[in-house]
């Protein structure tokens, strides 16, 4: 018989919801499909997935709430009277944007209905390659069946489950977004980017911070100066650091905090401390495991568990598409799944054939001094192109803003990685500073188009600004770099 819907889309974040709604641009008949399974320690959420409701949105207004609390101290150098020591109260940040979060949730079921959407508030799992079924929160079963159908599950938290009493007394980043009580003395632990960028604000609004790295910060991002500056700044912050050591077990006090037991590498001890929140950062895993995948030949590797797509998201299984985090070398970043789920209701309904281009995507890791990058990073440059073929201009410098507060500038730094030959174009460009990302956003666009050294020598800064500084870069050094790192 004919299939309900020209497209389903499994998965109500940013990805699965731009495709959807760029789909009932053309007309067609379109559902959306989402379920929020709760964290471990039963936190939930509404429509819009990781960005919205624990990633991106909360992320960005906790580390503006620390960013205020250091201008409250910069603001006396200017001649603001302000009654020392201030205070900052968890539960209203948290109730604000809490608040803030969910009518963002309201917002994305609004604009849904607007386009006739259908929305269907179940988790589903394939029947037959054209068929998902699920049980409403009522006990009901629904049945949907679409012509086209498109993945965009997303991940969830990981758990080390080999460390004792991680599940029973740990959160991820799932659960911090929505204490209604501060968290208290914090052990984020692993050094993905969440965790700095979580100990970061939980730093700035003055609550004691340590961070536990087994091995690298920032894994994936620039190593040769850029990920170690952002480190060397947030202990000169503040926040504190057990390097290369990993936890071995939690437990449970009569006080209710949480003892934490860990193995020091470098020392070859076995030392411990208690905390009052301990927060896992070890990386996330596709949100699959219910889909049924297996069953209707949808492939994913068997390592990571992604789902293999082609470059035009196509999946093992013709109809079946999927964008996002979930799909296989990928970046995991929410511009990237918008931009990819239009596209494809465009090459699906819209007569278009443009693919989308995963190269030079910028990003920025929101850490108390901001990191900005697009591009290679001086490891992958050289693995691509070999050290003798590239050229690094460098420079520390500091903003104007940091002179009369007298802020401690020497993390603040720019790099520039560009070919040796010819007309020098930019692999990729670092930058350490305030405001990273508002400064990478612009540049990122010139280096998407191919952009050289000489002509950005030839740009006209604007002064006094920390952008300005990229155009003035003049100091070089050879990498010397033996990178093994792959990302060409």
């Amino acid at each position: 018989g004919k299939n309900e819907y020209d497209l389903l889309v499994i998965g109500g974040g940013s990805g699965g919801l731009a495709c959807a709604k760029e789909a009932a641009q053309f007309g067609r008949k379109v559902a959306v499909l989402d379920y929020v399974e709760p964290s471990p320690r039963g936190t939930t959420w509404g429509l819009g997935g990781t960005c919205v409701n624990v990633g991106c949105i909360p992320k960005k207004l906790m580390h503006q709430a620390a960013l205020l609390g250091s201008a409250l101290k910069d603001a006396q150098h200017y001649g603001w009277n302000i009654a020392q020591p201030v205070h900052h109260t968890w539960s209203v940040m948290a109730q604000s944007v809490q608040n803030y979060v969910k009518s963002l949730n309201w917002g994305h079921r609004v604009q849904l209905q607007d386009k006739k959407v259908k929305y269907f508030n179940i988790k589903g799992s394939f029947s037959d390659p054209h068929t998902v079924s699920g049980l409403t929160k009522a006990g009901k079963e629904t049945v949907v069946t679409a012509d086209n159908i498109v993945i965009a599950t997303g991940g969830r938290p990981k758990y080390p489950t080999h460390v004792a009493g991680a599940l029973e007394y740990g959160i991820t980043s799932d659960d911090l977004f929505w204490l209604k009580e501060s968290p208290g003395k914090t052990l984020p632990s692993f050094i993905l980017y969440v965790s700095l960028e979580c100990a970061g604000f939980l730093t700035g609004i003055g609550l004691d911070t340590t961070v536990m790295m087994r091995s690298i910060p920032l894994r994936g991002f620039d190593q040769a100066q850029m990920a170690s500056l952002v480190t060397e700044h947030m202990e000169s912050y503040g926040t504190k650091f057990l390097k290369r050591c990993f936890p071995t077990k939690v437990e449970k006090l009569k006080s209710n905090r949480l003892q934490v037991t860990w193995k020091n590498a470098d020392l070859n001890t076995e030392e411990t401390d208690s905390f009052d929140t301990v927060m896992w950062a070890v990386g996330r895993v596709p949100d699959t495991k219910t889909l049924n995948l297996e069953t209707i030949g949808v492939k994913t590797n068997s390592e990571t568990g992604k789902i293999i797509v082609d470059a035009s998201e196509a999946t093992s299984v013709p109809h079946i598409y999927a964008v996002g985090d979930i799909t296989e070398g990928r970046p995991e970043l929410t511009p990237t799944a918008i931009a990819a789920g239009k596209l494809l209701a465009q090459r699906l309904f819209g007569q278009s054939s443009e693919l989308m281009d995963y190269d030079n995507v910028p990003t920025t890791v929101f850490t108390p001094l901001e990191y900005g990058c697009v591009g290679l990073s001086e490891e992958a440059a050289v693995q691509c192109h070999g050290s003798d073929n590239i050229e690094v201009y460098h420079a520390y410098y500091k903003p104007l803003e940091f002179t009369v507060a007298e802020r401690d500038a020497t993390q603040c730094y720019v790099k520039m990685v560009c070919l040796r030959e010819r007309e020098q174009r930019i692999l990729g460009l670092h930058f350490i500073g305030p405001n990273a990302g508002e400064v990478i956003q612009g540049f990122a666009l010139g280096i998407k188009c191919g952009a050289t050294y000489p002509q950005l020598m030839k740009t006209v800064g604007i002064h006094p600004t920390c952008a300005e500084e990229v155009t003035k870069l003049r100091i070089t050094k050879r990498s010397g770099l033996d990178a093994t790192v792959t990302g060409c």
